[in-house]
């Protein structure tokens, strides 16, 4: 089975971590500055590239969801996508290599199911130094490899941050605080996060986006994190609340 990728960034970021992996394949229509970077780098790292009209890219994102159907003149086709993305790791793995680390920054999503705010935590993880994400199997937006809307919505961060989706993420993180990581859990109501003294190795935990974090999951949180704000509205957004305490972290570390 084929996926077919568009976006400057996604096509990008796919170049620089496939190099030398036969089954991607670039088809441009125009040759402008952006296309011709792409190329150029795709053939550095023995992307095969061809050059079509656009109405047949046009036909190869006709599937596509709309908001991924405007090609900009570049597509990118994987072939057999049921191979593992190189980001997506194991969980018991990552714990025993990582379980000496001095500090990192994990983030848990529990049930985030808009692809597009997966998407754009995922970017800000990229941007601020996450060291691992950690997602549900079931009831969230998990899709890292096939879903073209995150990968667009991250720029090409999910082909970066390294990812590990889970059956159970009350033992996960149950682990990582075995491991010694302090779990905060960004909800109304908590301690001002200007206010917190995080620890090194922190987990940040996101919840839903209409019901907050389940229960279970919550009483494993060692402090609930709240962010100030003087809008109007109830909160904040769970990408740009997840933004804002990954760079809180990002500041205090640099």
């Amino acid at each position: 089975m084929a996926k077919i990728i568009t976006g400057f960034h996604s096509i990008e970021e796919k170049v620089r971590a496939g190099k030398n992996q036969p089954n991607l394949k670039i088809f441009y229509s125009k040759a402008g500055p952006r296309v011709k970077k792409i190329i150029e780098e795709a053939g550095k790292a023995g992307i095969k590239y061809t050059q079509v009209d656009n109405k047949q890219l046009d036909e190869m994102v006709a599937e596509l969801d709309p908001t991924l159907q405007d090609h900009r003149g570049i597509v990118m086709k994987i072939e057999n996508t049921s191979a593992t993305e190189s980001n997506l790791i194991d969980f018991d793995a990552w714990i025993k290599s990582h379980k000496d680390d001095e500090e990192a920054t994990v983030v848990v999503l529990d049930r985030v199911t808009d692809p597009h705010n997966v998407g754009a935590i995922l970017r800000s993880c990229d941007q601020f130094g996450a060291n691992l994400v950690i997602i549900p199997e079931n009831k969230s937006a998990s899709d890292i490899a096939g879903n073209e809307v995150i990968g667009r919505t991250s720029a090409g961060a999910s082909a970066w941050v390294p990812v590990s989706i889970v059956n159970n993420l009350v033992r996960s993180v149950e682990m990582l605080k075995d491991c010694g990581f302090w779990v905060y859990g960004a909800d109304a109501g908590g301690e001002t996060c200007g206010k917190v003294d995080f620890a090194k190795k922190t987990v940040i935990v996101m919840g839903s986006e209409g019901t907050g974090i389940a229960q279970l999951l919550e009483k494993q949180c060692d402090t609930i994190v709240s962010i100030p704000t003087c809008g109007k509205i109830d909160s904040l957004n769970v990408s740009v609340a997840a933004g804002v305490l990954l760079y809180e972290l990002y500041r205090r570390k640099n």
